[in-house]
């Protein structure tokens, strides 16, 4: 079931809200665990940018991640982006968020890269995901970013897919 788009960009303004997954997306999808157990991840800066120009847009962004974790919550706070973790179904918590706040599901950007982004990247108007990601994510995405995980998906996000220069 793979989703054709006829367009190589689109409008913000076509948007109700950005949901992004945060490992293999906002992380080149490695972790780094210390002798302590503590784990360590690596994000781009120039993502807190694009989050920044997002913010200023009044677009609502969401970080979206099954996995519970520290890093996820430090992140998303010091980009002053909502965060939901530590869920069962992707799905489920995006439907209540699209619910809660009547947003439309057409106009919901998911940017998810491995297979459990598969069944809620379904569901939504518009999808994108790292040049990294799982074949299956590729097949189902509007827009594959030159861009691995890690490396400044946001901006590249922003900049080709959206059209603002930040």
């Amino acid at each position: 079931m793979s989703k054709i788009n006829t367009k190589n960009y689109i409008s913000i303004n076509e948007i109700d809200i950005l949901v992004f997954d945060f490992d293999g997306v906002l992380t080149d999808n490695k972790v780094h665990i210390d002798k302590n157990g503590s784990e360590f991840v690596s994000c781009n800066r120039s993502d807190g940018l694009g989050f920044a120009a997002i913010e200023k847009l009044n677009k609502p962004t969401l970080i979206l991640s099954t996995e519970k974790n520290l890093v996820v919550t430090a992140r998303a706070k010091k980009l002053n982006v909502p965060t939901i973790q530590g869920i069962d179904s992707k799905v489920k918590a995006l439907e209540n968020i699209v619910n809660r706040n009547n947003y439309d599901f057409s106009k919901v950007f998911y940017i998810g890269n491995d297979i459990n982004d598969y069944f809620v990247m379904l569901k939504c108007g518009y999808t994108a995901c790292p040049k990294d990601s799982h074949p299956l994510i590729k097949e189902i995405s509007d827009f594959t970013l030159s861009t691995k995980g890690g490396q400044g998906v946001v901006c590249e996000l922003l900049e080709n897919i959206f059209e603002i220069n930040l």
